[in-house]
């Protein structure tokens, strides 16, 4: 073999080619380190509102942390923005995310590779791109990435009917890089984040764009971006997109692997928002106390950009205003904002020119309207001048419109206009239409019907009808904002501020007049969403009539009682959601047992996260309207009990069109005794087919299904259920129908935690065929209950040899109600001295246990004491000389037995004195014990006093019902509680021959200032 010639000449080439490489590595590092720089100058400052406008702010030091959670689906949500946000405000029970953390989340199994966030206009996603992009740059975190090249859409759409290649469109864009390598390295990892979806211009046609796969290919935008989305484009690159909630179906969900919320500040970001933003602490405080006191602008600044227009406004107004001037109201802060922005441009351009201030206003405000009306948010310079705004006019004139514009080299200079926020142009619009009609008799909502009113009634009543009854006519309250606003400009408060007031002597409307329409309204109107948003036009409106007789009944107690009229509900589901009180839990049985109370309550169901709904008198009517709930993509409902209603097949039927939606995150069905049959499993079952990873807790006990729910076993063996708890109480499964839960058990073992198949004619041939999973090494069953199933000790054998052969997954077991004897016991006892048994609760419930067995027992406890916890022997007969020997256990230091029932055992004074030694032993755990219907009579009561006396008992319930006990007893019992007064919380001494002047005696012993005992049933 002979040398390379080029390595006879050189034999230090690998050092050369070593030291070239090590040149090319610091060279990128420098092309990194520039772009680093250049994005750090593009991203370090904010313009809080107004983009290009007023002085800017350091990114770092305003920004705070904002609420952002995982979870929800690509689908759209066509509900309001503002109606979104109200809904977000109350969900409190998701895990926020860190915004740094969205491509590397614990927990993930797989690599996320494209992220979807979003959210509503306003509400952070601009700026927590900004903050990501910002913190890479300086180095704190993902320095995994090597390039993020932020494309926003608004920029894209400028190059829309551009061909170039990926490689060449990032040259233009991103100069620096033009020297790297990166897109020719197949292992880079970048980060393309594209903000904004919802401004897109661009088809994103997924299905018919050819297939692009080289970066050097010359392409449309639109086939280049969806290429990029689909991964064919650079598909080790990751991708992080923005949107608004109503445009998120842009992008088929097979390519998104995670979607996220940014939901704004939660309630103590707010306030740490207003502590960054005023260098005076008096005066943040000052301004987030006043915010907090209205609800509907404490609300709001769950929105950001809404803090930054609040502070604008109360920082001008709170040192020179009484507390009555200032806002209170959105129509009231967003007219001092009008009139703050106005003001400003005044004084720098205009000298106090109103009627000039005022025509801009108005050529804004159609604008706003014509835009609104088509749903447009994003205005182009054309579509500005339609309205006779003169680009120029418009940025020196106002603070209303926003120029976006960047001055990038490679970008178009095309401007693009957008107001502040949503509300904002709803606002306008509002302020538009009110004018219009003011000065012209139009009502541009109805510019095709003749006005008519009735005598002495104002033409600004007439208008402010119609647009109630036009936005009671909205599915998802498109006008719900436009008409808070519309109502409030109707006030001569917010008409004086603005100089609007009308001729003099022309009458305004009376705020009582519209009011008694919009209560008429809310008490025939049966859609709970605009009722609500009805009570916040009332607000707008200063009336708070029936708010208040509400919030009055509610501090007197219980309203179950009460018969509300229909807008009272309105008004009751109005409080409710606007408590400041956490309602993560809904119990409708403190305000109705009706249909309609559930019915007019729905939205407060909808932002609550468990709606206990049993035993309220519901029909399958009732699951037409929940339906709702479960597909909202805002609800938090995730816990729905509705047991012990009539809702019958046909309801469960309506209730599974929810539970099959992609929006739909319910964790817990509970439909214990509501009438279900095989027709309704089968509807269930389809429905947990098509989503089976959500529900965790399912409950049908007392449902007469038999073997038909057959059909949810398929469910149960999908490796995508989750199915933690089942409960199949009282429901007819035979031992026929084992076989088959055994087989799903058996192909997806490690899901399932609880299983009870209570009252069911299993037999010892079913238990057997649950045994052969519970030996499984891969079961984790921790919770079982076999009560009254018709085993015998045969069974108890099978059930025996299966936790002797995997002893350590079960913790709670129920074998009350079957006939096991004493060598069923005997036997099963074994399992209890395995050193790896973990059982905490064990209930033998009329087993058939004498005092045979319970020396077994008492032998097994005293070999392996510790895991214990729960003892439950009721309705056998241990005997006293059994319980002797459990005493004798219980003050082992090791044992942790807290909870003994021995109820119904047919006991007598003879065992007290044993369990008295216990209770006086500062080694027992034992904290509950209950004796119920056992002859202990005064003397054994006596004994037992001597140990609840001791200063060592610790015990918290004593159960003493139907112990034959008299005066004599309870004089003692008395006594030994006054010595050790601190302990016992809980005692039950009904049907004992006791009388006043014993409760008298107990009485007394309460009033003790060390005393604990808040429950005396005598």
């Amino acid at each position: 073999m002979t040398m390379d010639e080029d390595e006879i000449k050189d034999p230090g080439g690998s050092e050369n080619f070593f030291a070239m490489d090590q040149k090319m590595h610091q060279r990128e590092a420098e092309i990194q380190d520039v772009f680093k720089s250049n994005l750090k100058k593009r991203f370090h400052c904010v313009f809080e509102g107004l983009a290009q406008q007023g002085n800017p702010t350091l990114l770092n030091d305003i920004y705070t942390e904002l609420y952002i959670t995982e979870g929800g689906s690509g689908m759209v949500n066509i509900e309001h923005e503002i109606i979104q946000i109200e809904k977000a405000s109350k969900r409190r029970q998701d895990t926020p995310i860190q915004c740094n953390d969205i491509f590397n989340l614990p927990g993930q199994n797989r690599p996320i590779k494209s992220v979807l966030t979003k959210g509503v206009a306003g509400i952070g996603k601009t700026i927590s791109v900004q903050k990501f992009i910002m913190d890479w740059a300086e180095g704190k975190t993902n320095q995994d990435i090597q390039y993020i090249f932020p494309l926003p859409f608004r920029h894209l759409n400028l190059m829309r009917a551009k061909i170039c290649s990926l490689t060449d469109l990032l040259h233009s864009l991103f100069m620096e890089i033009k020297e790297s390598k990166i897109l020719t390295n197949g292992e880079c990892r970048v980060l393309f984040v594209f903000d904004g979806l919802d401004e897109c211009r661009l088809p994103l046609d997924f299905e018919k764009n050819k297939k692009c796969c080289d970066v050097t290919e010359p392409t449309s935008m639109d086939v280049m971006l969806t290429n990029l989305l689909k991964g064919n484009l650079f598909p080790t690159a990751l991708l992080w997109i923005t949107c608004r909630p109503a445009a998120a179906n842009q992008i088929p969900p097979k390519f998104v692997d995670l979607v996220t919320e940014v939901r704004g500040f939660n309630d103590p970001q707010k306030e740490e928002y207003f502590k960054k933003r005023f260098s005076d602490e008096k005066m943040a405080s000052r301004i987030f106390l006043h915010i907090k006191s209205s609800t509907s602008l404490y609300i709001m600044c769950h929105i950001p950009v809404f803090c930054w227009i609040s502070a604008t406004v109360l920082e001008r107004l709170l040192p020179e205003a009484e507390s009555a001037e200032i806002p209170k109201t959105l129509t009231e802060m967003c007219t001092h904002f009008l009139i703050f922005q106005t003001k400003q441009c005044s004084r720098k351009y205009l000298e106090e020119d109103h009627p000039k201030n005022m025509e801009m206003i108005m050529k804004l405000g159609e604008l706003a309207y014509q835009q609104l009306d088509k749903g447009n948010l994003i205005f182009c310079e054309d579509e500005l001048r339609k309205c006779g705004i003169d680009v120029n006019d418009a940025s020196v004139y106002s603070g209303m419109c926003t120029q976006i514009f960047r001055e990038e080299s490679g970008l178009c200079e095309e401007k693009v206009y957008c107001f502040v926020h949503l509300s904002i142009q709803e606002y306008l619009a509002a302020l538009y239409v009110f004018r219009t009609f003011q000065i012209r008799n139009i009502n541009l909502l109805f510019p095709d019907v003749k006005i008519q009113t009735t005598s002495g009634e104002t033409l600004v009543i007439f208008l402010l009808k119609a647009a109630v009854d036009k936005a009671l006519e909205s599915n998802n309250g498109h006008l719900d904002l436009f008409l808070r606003f519309l109502l409030g400009l109707s006030l001569e408060s917010n008409q004086n501020l603005l100089g609007l007031l009308t001729q003099k002597g022309k009458k305004l409307p009376s705020n009582e007049e519209t009011a008694i329409y919009i209560k008429m309204k809310i008490r025939k109107n049966k859609c709970p969403e605009r009722c609500i948003n009805l009570f916040h036009c009332l607000n707008e409106l200063n009336d708070l009539c029936l708010v208040e007789e509400i919030e009055s009944w509610l501090s007197k107690g219980n309203l179950s009682e009460t018969k509300l009229l229909p807008e009272q509900w309105s008004a009751l589901a109005f409080v409710l959601l606007m408590s400041e009180k956490k309602h993560d839990v809904f119990e409708l049985r403190k305000y109705s047992r009706s249909e309609e109370g559930l019915i007019r309550l729905l939205p407060v169901v909808n932002a609550s996260q468990t709606a206990i709904l049993n035993n309220c008198n519901l029909t399958e009517r009732s699951c037409e309207y929940l339906v709702s709930a479960l597909k909202s993509s805002s609800s938090s409902l995730r816990e729905l009990d509705l047991s012990d209603n009539k809702i019958l097949d046909s309801g469960l039927k309506q209730l599974t069109t929810g539970m099959d939606n992609p929006h739909c995150k319910l964790k817990s069905l509970r439909l214990k005794n509501c009438g279900v049959t095989k027709e309704g499993c089968a509807f269930l079952a389809s429905a947990l087919r098509s989503y089976p990873s959500h529900l965790r807790e399912l409950d049908l006990s007392k449902n007469i299904i038999g073997d038909s729910w057959l059909k949810l076993y398929a469910v149960l063996e999908d490796q995508q259920c989750k199915l933690e708890i089942l409960g199949l109480s009282s429901c007819g499964v035979t031992d026929a129908s084992c076989a088959f839960l055994a087989r799903a058990l058996c192909s997806n073992p490690t899901h399932l935690k609880e299983l009870d198949l209570s009252t069911n004619k299993l037999k010892d041939t079913g238990v057997k065929l649950l045994s052969d999973v519970l030996k499984n090494p891969q079961c984790t069953l921790q919770k079982l209950s076999l009560y009254n199933s018709e085993t015998t000790e045969d069974g108890l054998s099978y059930l025996t040899s299966a936790l002797m052969t995997n002893p350590s997954h079960i913790r709670e077991l129920d074998l009350g109600g079957n006939k096991l004897k004493d060598s069923g016991i005997i036997q099963f006892s074994s399992v209890l001295k395995e050193p790896l048994c973990k059982l905490e609760s064990l209930r033998l419930l009329g087993c058939g246990v004498t005092q045979e067995s319970i020396a077994s027992l008492a032998s097994a406890l005293r070999s392996n004491p510790s895991h214990l916890r729960q003892l439950d022997l009721t309705n056998n007969q241990p005997g006293d000389t059994g319980v002797k020997m459990l005493c004798a256990v219980l003050e082992d230091p090791l044992c942790n037995l807290e909870s003994l029932s021995l109820k119904c055992c047919n006991l007598t004074e003879k065992c007290c004195g044993s369990l008295a030694s216990v209770l006086s032993s500062n080694s027992a755990s034992l904290r509950e014990l209950c004796l119920n219907h056992n002859k202990l009579q005064d003397s054994g009561l006596k004994l037992l006093s001597a140990g609840l006396g001791n200063a060592h008992c610790k015990l918290k319930s004593l159960g003493l019902s139907g112990c034959f006990i008299t005066a004599e007893g309870c004089a003692s019992l008395a006594s030994a509680l006054k010595s050790n007064p601190s302990h016992l919380r809980k005692l039950d001494l009904i049907k004992n021959n006791l009388g006043e002047t014993e409760r008298k005696l107990l009485s007394d012993v309460q009033e003790d200032p060390f005393c604990n005992l808040k429950e005396v049933a005598v």
